[in-house]
């Protein structure tokens, strides 16, 4: 489960996927499919969630990691290289960004 916290120095990746109504549940099945036999399983994982949009023009990830290099590492593997041009070609567009927990609230 993530731990939104800001003491926790783990690194949160932020993904936002623009997708259609005709290609979101496809591209929710490849991103559930990459993180149920990929990436859960790299060094570093901690923990993830995909949200999706009422409309299903969006799809939201966020994972977690212990640390960048980890994320950057699994990036860089030929699985997941071939497993995000694949992503790729079932949306418009999707962009990974890495953040820290400034503030949390509740």
């Amino acid at each position: 489960m993530p731990t939104i916290a800001t003491e926790t120095g783990l690194q949160t990746v932020l993904t936002t996927f623009e997708t259609t109504p005709g290609t979101c549940q496809d591209l929710l099945e490849a991103l559930t499919e990459a993180y149920a036999e990929f990436i859960s399983k790299q060094p570093g994982f901690i923990a993830a969630g995909l949200h999706v949009n009422d409309a299903q023009t969006r799809i939201a990830n966020y994972s977690q990691w212990a640390r960048r290099e980890d994320f950057q590492a699994m990036l860089r593997t030929p699985e997941m290289r071939q497993r995000n041009r694949a992503i790729n070609d079932l949306c418009k567009s999707f962009e990974p960004v890495m953040y820290e927990v400034a503030a949390t609230f509740g």
